[in-house]
């Protein structure tokens, strides 16, 4: 046995033991839960003409759409077209499998291992009679097979095809004659021959799936600041109704330096998932990291010049709320704000609600175009905003509103005066200009891990403490 397979094996092995997770999550990952109804749609989307599957059966040709054709390993001079199986039988050496209808998918979780996968299908077999003539004859096949989840040495879940076997049903004669005995031969080497055949059918589904499943550990572009890189943490679990991937988010900046925020000591307790629906839950942590990331790229910071904003700021303004401050300057000179991040912003999710604060220092300087003037004086701000949420496909949409500004006066060049007089004047000019530059910023969103084909976007979103809950019908 190759290492390779060895570390597969060991792996399933491994996984076999372990049981889907309590409610628990751990403060970094984002637990993703497929519902089965999602599972057996990719399966069934693989049947209708995927390419790969395509590749298997050969072009498709017939008048219903189904899988087979003139030239496929079972048309033509394939294993059962002239020259095939049956040319040892010299009576029937036409018979071809010219149709196969398209298989109707059973599906079953099995706790502990994997899935119990069933194909239902029937075979279509044209050909000439022993009497000459057209012989056509029709067989319904079940194909059972038994498919254990794991990680692959890539680290991506994998379904891997573990027992296939065919159970042939009725086989009915639709036109031409056939005695008894041909009709006995011709069951039995069905019985021989279509596993060999319809069981790649299963591994090419498999396939498909599996590259689906594959595309979790994708790397998500965050515009100008970096990327999101998914993998799974531990091995995938699985209970009788979903599976489950504990995904792991890596933030890294545009030189690859992955950034590390502080975890939050305390692990998310996950909502329990309606049956026939899917679920992401996407951790505070993965919204502190890339606010974290913004920050450190300056998008918390701005200048507010007086072209900036619909009414400038004016010492007019600032005399009728704290004349203390203004010293010499005349009234109606333009000033201008100066607004800089002190560090991360502390991203709060919980009843409901998602919040943004951000600690900032506040300069109000004279304006001056061409110089760099002292400040008349300086503010220590909390800047405490109101997050909407809205996911789409690909990641959750932000958008801020200002809820309130708090300030304290760090200095001045004249004397002390009380600041807070001064919160909704600032916050008005924020409102105006702040908060549409930091919507701007936050257009990267947090990105969410594809999972199959699951589309978030019409998803129910849920705000718990710590983190937010996607949930979506199958």
């Amino acid at each position: 046995v190759q290492p390779t397979m060895l570390g597969v094996w060991s792996l399933l092995l491994l996984w076999g033991l372990a049981t889907p997770c309590q409610g628990l999550l751990e403060t970094v990952g984002t637990l993703a839960r497929i519902d089965k109804d999602e599972l057996g749609k990719a399966i069934q989307n693989s049947l209708v003409g995927g390419p790969i599957l395509q590749n298997v059966l050969g072009t498709v040709t017939s008048v219903n759409q189904g899988l087979l054709g003139f030239g496929g390993l079972l048309g033509g001079g394939g294993l059962l077209g002239h020259g095939g199986v049956f040319s040892v039988i010299k009576e029937l050496s036409g018979l071809k499998i010219e149709e196969l209808t398209l298989p109707k998918v059973s599906l079953k979780l099995l706790p502990g291992f994997g899935m119990q996968l069933g194909l239902h299908t029937k075979v279509g077999l044209h050909g000439s009679g022993p009497l000459g003539g057209l012989l056509q004859l029709a067989a319904e096949v079940n194909v059972s097979s038994r498919v254990a989840l794991g990680m692959s040495p890539r680290g991506t879940p994998t379904l891997v095809l573990k027992r296939c076997s065919t159970l042939l049903g009725h086989i009915s004669l639709l036109s031409g004659l056939l005695p008894a005995p041909l009709f006995g031969v011709v069951e039995e080497t069905l019985f021989k021959v279509l596993p060999g055949l319809l069981c790649p059918v299963v591994d090419s589904v498999l396939g498909v799936v599996n590259e689906l499943l594959g595309a979790v550990l994708g790397l998500v572009p965050l515009g100008a600041l970096g990327s999101v890189e998914f993998s799974l943490a531990t091995l995938p679990l699985i209970s009788n109704q979903y599976i489950e991937l504990d995904i792991n988010p890596i933030v890294k900046s545009v030189g690859g330096d992955i950034i590390d925020f502080p975890k939050h000591p305390v692990p998310v307790k996950v909502p329990p998932k309606q049956d026939h629906t899917s679920q992401v839950t996407v951790p505070l942590y993965l919204f502190s990291t890339v606010f974290g990331l913004l920050q450190a790229n300056g998008a918390f910071n701005i200048d507010v010049t007086p072209e900036l904003v619909p009414v400038p700021l004016t010492t007019t303004d600032l005399a009728a709320l704290v004349p203390e401050a203004l010293g010499r300057l005349p009234p109606g000179q333009h000033l201008q704000l100066s607004l800089r991040a002190k560090g991360a912003p502390t991203v709060t999710l919980q009843n409901h609600k998602a919040s943004v604060s951000i600690p900032a220092d506040i300069h109000v300087l004279p304006y001056v175009p061409r110089g760099t003037p002292e400040a008349l004086f300086k503010l220590d701000g909390v800047v405490t905003l109101s997050a909407q949420l809205a996911p789409s496909a690909t990641k959750l949409h932000i958008s801020l509103s200002l809820e309130r500004l708090s300030v304290k006066l760090a200095s001045s060049y004249t004397r002390a005066f009380d600041a807070s007089r001064l919160e909704e004047w600032l916050g008005d000019t924020l409102r105006a200009v702040y908060v549409p530059k930091l919507n701007v910023a936050l257009d990267v969103g947090i990105p969410l891990p594809k999972i199959l084909n699951v589309n978030f976007a019409n998803s129910g979103l849920e705000i718990i403490q710590n983190a937010v809950v996607l949930t979506v019908a199958s």
